[in-house]
This record gives structure tokens, sequence and C-alpha cells, in this order.
């Protein structure tokens, strides 16, 4: 399944004052993420995405992701657990008077379906134990 989220800044804001997306999940592994920057945003907004007050993407921290008229669009296998917080995506623009909206698509899918087997059922079946 995917879940889209979407802010549009109103106003110049800095990383510190960036808006705080809750973007709220069911349990599961995230396989793939997709941000959007649409075009004119000039690689003026900037976003981060946090789990509790881990930077999680872009992975080296105190960095962000920006663009103009591009899809950020990676896979990944992350692992998000029933008793979570929410993802919390910042986001933020240096642009004084020009407004376009981020979209961030997150593909989730439950561990049964992206890994049917545990590491030991594979080492099992490798060596035929039942």
């Amino acid at each position: 399944m995917f879940y889209v989220f979407s802010h549009t800044p109103t106003e110049t804001l800095t990383e510190k004052t960036a808006y705080e997306l809750d973007m709220k999940l069911t349990a599961g592994i995230i396989h793939q993420v997709d941000v959007l920057f649409q075009d004119g945003c000039d690689h003026n907004h900037h976003v981060q995405i946090f789990h509790a007050n881990f930077q999680v993407w872009p992975s080296n921290r105190n960095a962000e992701l920006t663009g103009n008229a591009t899809v950020i669009s990676f896979r990944e296998f992350y692992e998000i657990k029933p008793s979570d917080p929410p993802l919390t995506a910042h986001i933020w623009s240096t642009h004084a008077d020009t407004w376009n909206e981020v979209i961030v698509q997150i593909g989730l899918l439950p561990r049964k379906i992206i890994q049917p087997l545990s590491f030991d059922e594979l080492l099992a079946a490798a060596a035929g134990i039942k």
C-alpha cells in the first residue's frame, strides 16, 4: 500500500522553524519513498524525514532533500512497529513569494510479504530440516 502526504509552505521558514507533517502509517516495512518537488520549487523547498528524534532520510544528518520538477525516489527496508511514533516530515522553504506543494509518498507492506521467511527458516529450508 502507498501513503501520500503533502504540504504547501506558505511562508519563508528555516530548518529550525520547519512545518512538521505527521505521517501516520500502519506497522510494516517501508519499501519505497518518493518525494516530489513541483516545478517552481527551485531547490528552495527542503524536506527531512524523522522517526521520533532520529533523522531517517536523507541518511546524512543535517542534510535535506531539495529539487525542482523532481521526484527523489528510492528503495528502502525500514521497519515500522505498531507502537512506534509516526514519521515526521520537516518541510520548509526559503522562497519569499512562491509556494509549491511538496508531496511525500511512502510504500509500506507487511513483513510477511517483503520477507516471507526468517533467516532461521531459510537456513532450515536449505538444510532440509522441518
